[in-house]
């Protein structure tokens, strides 16, 4: 196991230059420069000018490529064009923030998804599987957006349950961290908990109709111990791939979200950067975004050999 996962991170490494190639082009490829949105609109050519070579973006883009890839090598992305602090800086201060979404969305997207997805599956063509069925069409279909309105109207303004929006630091206050990071993980746990309830339906369907399974009923078991212990461990394996797959599209998820609750996180520095063209930013976070899928794929990997025994690396 030890040669395969090493093999592994090797393979990420071409990966994470081929969307750094990419990313660098497009942005240096951009109409915008961001020197002129940096001088603003009452700068002359020549502020222009002289700003553009103190960022070195006069430089030909391969010099450019060049430098930053020897920086970045070195963990040092380089001066925020826009923010005037160093990126390795700003992606530490708006990480909680992002990790604090994304964890709270994983844990209630699994805790209501998959027992949803098993109960669905045993109870196949009744109305508490249409319903299920049902919710995972409407959650693949309502954008994020707009669910987090509809969420922030009725138990944020209508109820008061909770603030409207922005964040408070866990090392703060367990509750008002709490309060503030509920609602948008709610808005956002939608569209994951209609994917791992189908993909679970789905697995756990086929699993219940193998010979081990009534095999299991035969000798008498509960259905409980027959759902838990032989057919949701067997269909494990698709669940697992699927809730990966969450995590990494969550990253799409997180920018939106942040956004319309205003959260100070990787989500609404990203858009930020992108509005301000700032380069080395938007570089920096598409290469974490990227290594970060790359890692999530691995562990899921990994994680199947816990679920099937026949799975070797």
């Amino acid at each position: 196991m030890l040669n395969y996962i090493l093999k592994r991170l090797l393979a990420t490494i071409p990966v994470v230059l081929v969307v750094a190639v990419f990313v660098f082009s497009m942005l240096r490829l951009s109409s915008a420069d961001p020197a002129a949105i940096i001088a603003g609109d009452n700068a002359n050519a020549q502020q222009i000018a002289e700003i553009r070579g103190k960022l070195g973006l006069d430089q030909p883009i391969v010099t450019q490529f060049a430098v930053w890839t020897g920086r970045a090598l070195s963990g040092n992305f380089g001066e925020s064009f826009f923010f005037k602090k160093q990126v390795s800086e700003l992606i530490v201060d708006r990480l909680e923030p992002t990790l604090s979404l994304a964890l709270c969305t994983i844990v209630i997207s699994v805790l209501i998804a998959v027992p949803l997805g098993v109960l669905a599956a045993y109870r196949s063509g009744t109305w508490l599987d249409r319903i299920v069925m049902g919710f995972s069409t409407l959650g693949f279909s309502v954008p994020v957006f707009v669910i987090g309105y509809v969420l922030m109207l009725v138990f944020a303004i209508e109820l008061s349950w909770v603030p409207v929006q922005g964040y408070q630091r866990l090392g703060e206050g367990f509750w008002g961290w709490l309060q503030r990071i509920l609602l948008p993980s709610a808005a956002l746990s939608v569209i994951y908990c209609a994917l791992i309830a189908r993909i679970t339906r789905s697995s756990v369907q086929e699993v219940l109709g193998e010979d081990y399974i009534r095999t299991a009923r035969a000798k008498g078991l509960r259905n409980r111990v027959v759902l838990l212990r032989h057919a949701l461990s067997n269909a494990a394996v698709p669940i697992v791939t699927v809730i990966g797959l969450g995590i990494a599209l969550l990253i799409g998820g997180v920018v939106v979200t942040e956004s319309v609750f205003s959260i100070p996180g990787l989500g609404r520095l990203t858009v930020d950067a992108v509005l301000a063209r700032d380069y080395p930013t938007v570089q920096a976070l598409v290469l974490l975004f990227s290594l970060v899928s790359v890692l999530i794929n691995l562990l899921v990997d990994l994680s199947y050999t816990l679920f099937d025994p026949r799975i070797r690396y």
